[in-house]
This record gives C-alpha cells, sequence and structure tokens, in this order.
C-alpha cells in the first residue's frame, strides 16, 4: 500500500530516500528550510571556479550498489572524472605520504626511531591485553604509539576538534580506522613504499557542476515534491500517523540536524530536548582560493597540514585536480578548510593571511592569488565528547521507539560520508517497504 511520507531535509540524504521512496510509488514531500537543496553537499561558481561549499568531498564507497547509485546521479561513466588519489601531510618542511604510519620513512632519522620505538610498545602492550582507553587522545597512544602521537597525530586532530583530545571519547574512532600491519611500518622505516587505505585508491568526481552535481541529479526528475524555504513549525504524533504543520502523513522522516527541528517534534520530551541541545556541532569554514597556473599544479588530491606553523588550516584540496572544469582555462583551484566552534568571522584580511600562512609552507604562492571566497557551515564535524555516547544513544532509543525515522549526518550524529548517507537511505527505503506491506509501525534495523 502506498504510503504518504514526509521528510525533513533535503541534503543527500533526504533527497536520496526521497528519490528512491517516489520510484517506489509512495507519496512524498521533502522540506527543506533553505532556499535550495544540497545540505552539505552544495556547491556554487563563483568568478568562473567551482566551489564545494562546505570541503572537498569524493565518491567513493566499498558498497557497488551504492557507487552505481552515486554514478547514476551524475550521468553514469561519462559524467564523472576517475582519480588515482594521491594524499600527501606537508610535514614541516617535507611531503610524506599519507597515511603517516605508511610514510614513516620519509622522516628523519631520529623522528623514524621516536615513532618506531612507540609503536612497537604501544603494539605489544596491546596483545598483552590493555584495553581500548576511553578517550580520544588515550587512544592515539595506545593505538600509534608515542611518536606517531607526538610528531603529527596530536597536533593534527587538535587543529581539527579544537579542544583537549582527552575530553574526547575514543568510540568514534575505534573500528574505524584500520590498523597499518607492523610489516608495513618497518618496510616504509627502511626504505620501501607501502600503501595504506588501500580500499580508497581510486575515486571519481562529477566532470560538471561540482558535488552538488550529484545532488541535482537526483532530483531531476525524481517522483517526489520538493518545497525549499519551507521551515517547520510543528510535527507531532496523531492517533493514526503523523501531522506536519497540520497536514496529515502516514510516516515522518527527519535528515535535519537534530538541534534545528527539535524544537517544531511537539511530543519530544522535555529531557530529549536538552540532550539535543547539548549536542554541539564543530563549524567549518571552507575557502576557495583561485589562482593563475602557467602549468598545472603538482598532482595531489588533497594534503594535510598539522602543524600551527602552517596557518589555520589543516586540509587543502588540490580542487581543480577533480576535474578540469572546476578552474577556468589558464588557474588553478584550492580549498582551504579551517574548523572552529562557532567564534571564527572570517573576513578577506583573515582569508589572505591563511593564503600567505599556505605559501610559507609551501603549498601556493600568494602573489598568483586572484580569487578569494569562503562558506562557513555551522554543522560541519560531530563533538565526540565524552558525554556523547551515552547522550546520542539516549536521544536515538526515543526517534527509533516513536515511530519517526531520524538518519543523516546531524539527523543521527553518526559520523558518515555522503556514500554512507546514501546507504542508510537504502535501508530505510527497506524499512519503509516493510510497513507499506504490514501496515503497522515498526522500529528501523541500522546496521
Amino acid at each position: 500500500m502506498p504510503l504518504k511520507i514526509a521528510i525533513l531535509g533535503a541534503g543527500i540524504s533526504g533527497v536520496s530516500l526521497a528519490r528512491m521512496l517516489g520510484d517506489d510509488g509512495h507519496s512524498v514531500v521533502v522540506f527543506e528550510r533553505s532556499e535550495r537543496a544540497g545540505g552539505l553537499c552544495k556547491s556554487r561558481v563563483v568568478d568562473g571556479f567551482t566551489f564545494d561549499e562546505a570541503g572537498g568531498h569524493i565518491m567513493f564507497s566499498k558498497r557497488a550498489d551504492v557507487m552505481d547509485w552515486m554514478k547514476a546521479r551524475c550521468g553514469g561513466e561519462a559524467g564523472v572524472v576517475r582519480t588515482e588519489r594521491q594524499t600527501r601531510i606537508r610535514w614541516h618542511d617535507r611531503w610524506v605520504p599519507y597515511p603517516f604510519e605508511n610514510g614513516v620513512g620519509h622522516l628523519t632519522k631520529e623522528a623514524i626511531v621516536d615513532c618506531l620505538d612507540g609503536y612497537v610498545e604501544s603494539y605489544v602492550q596491546r596483545r598483552l591485553g590493555e584495553p581500548c582507553p576511553e578517550s580520544f587522545g588515550k587512544w592515539i597512544a595506545w593505538r600509534m604509539g608515542e611518536g606517531f602521537a607526538r610528531h603529527f597525530m596530536v597536533p593534527y586532530n587538535q587543529k581539527i576538534w579544537k579542544c583537549d583530545l582527552d575530553t574526547m571519547s575514543s568510540g568514534w574512532v575505534a573500528g574505524r580506522v584500520p590498523e597499518a600491519p607492523m610489516r608495513d611500518i618497518l618496510a616504509s622505516a627502511v626504505g620501501f613504499d607501502t600503501e595504506g587505505y588501500g580500499h580508497q585508491s581510486v575515486f571519481w568526481f562529477p566532470k560538471s557542476g561540482g558535488f552538488e552535481r550529484m545532488v541535482r541529479g537526483t532530483i531531476d526528475g525524481g517522483r517526489f515534491t520538493l518545497r525549499c524555504g519551507a521551515r517547520v513549525e510543528q510535527v507531532r504524533r496523531e492517533r493514526e500517523g503523523f501531522s506536519v504543520d497540520g497536514e496529515r502523513y502516514d510516516l515522518v522522516v527527519n535528515t535535519a540536524p537534530l538541534p534545528q527541528i527539535a524544537d517544531a517534534i511537539a511530543d519530544l520530551p522535555a529531557a530529549l530536548r536538552d540532550e539535543i541541545r547539548a549536542l554541539r556541532p564543530i563549524s567549518l569554514v571552507n575557502v576557495l582560493i583561485g589562482v593563475r597556473a602557467d602549468e598545472p599544479p603538482p598532482p595531489l588530491s588533497w594534503i594535510y597540514l598539522p602543524f600551527p606553523e602552517q596557518g589555520q588550516a589543516n586540509r587543502v584540496t588540490y580542487f581543480s585536480n577533480y576535474a578540469p572544469g572546476n578552474a577556468p582555462p589558464g588557474h588553478a583551484s584550492y580549498m582551504a578548510e579551517v574548523t572552529h566552534r562557532g567564534e571564527l568571522r572570517p573576513d578577506r584580511r583573515w582569508a589572505m593571511e591563511l593564503c600567505r600562512a599556505l605559501d610559507g609552507a609551501g603549498v601556493l604562492d600568494v602573489e598568483r592569488v586572484v580569487t578569494l571566497d569562503w562558506v562557513d557551515s555551522e554543522f560541519a564535524y560531530i563533538d565526540q565528547n565524552l558525554e556523547f555516547p551515552a547522550r546520542i544513544a539516549r536521544v536515538r532509543e526515543w526517534f527509533d521507539e516513536s515511530g519517526y525515522v531520524t538518519f543523516g549526518r546531524f539527523a543521527r550524529y553518526e559520523y558518515h560520508n555522503s556514500d554512507q548517507c546514501i546507504a542508510r537511505a537504502m535501508e530505510v527505503r527497506a524499512h519503509v517497504a516493510e510497513i507499506a506491506r504490514t501496515g503497522r509501525p515498526a522500529r528501523p534495523r541500522f546496521a
């Protein structure tokens, strides 16, 4: 039996699910508070430079069905560019392959000894049964050793998260980051090249339109209604189904950031509202840097900048390398990412200081900069503090028991990239099919 479904939020999670459910014959309305869809996947064109507003996205998935879905939204293989990933760390005056543990042989001899000594010690302690620490700061030393911690992991992560790493939970990273084999680290230390994160050695990107091209391809031809500029005022459960601003629906699916929608959910308990208010995001200023280029930039995908003297940016994407059309002829483009906790107020002077720091780090020539633009995204990263795991578990439990469905990076507070959001949409699609088949509400089952 076809259902009438309201989806809150038109980021990649919301529009992907809407497309799937519309194809299944359901009546779907998507409510988006801003003037256009896309969420963290929006792009724009500035002075002929294409610019992804919320940082350097890529098209990649371990799942073939998700990868096929992403490519199809961009017109298939003809609509995407295939790139071999080339990532580096700017370690003082050296270019070190990423992941850092696979590039240890490119460090100074003193740093190599520090890293090996610490890694072997941590490896032995884990094998002797030392348990995974609760805090992220201690997890780094437990997993990588004191040398890797001091020479990269601690300064880099402090730059991203803007906090004492011991106030962060290790739950978000334990099991997420693959462990480099001891043999690979030893081989790198004596001069052999080793490859980390081999499953991500290739990625794709839309040939034109930036990452938002995938969003537009999801919306175009979709059998659903998209209402932009629609701020939802009240959502509530009824005896039969739900209502959104007085209009009845069989199901409500939330993909919007929970802090933005919580006040509209009438039946959300007050204690849960307090829990959601405590879910603080980490914000991101993403800076477009367009430059004159007599020759193409190095064939890099993105680089990591761990040290304060390299400026505020923690990552720089070589964006014109993703697709030739991302920069006009005779030019190249970079995107520099700077995280903050609500205190940053970027302006042109600040952006030029950022460029000068990147010049000093050997990344670009500030005299060739011709275009600067930036976007400040409030919801970019999840603040993984020590209270977060228990807090978000309580919030998810209420939603899962209530009959609502909530999913998405900030709708369920899962540290998911776009491909994982699409995979979640596929799971919700199956959940909706079960409700339509049985006529009964059910608790969503997430992998």
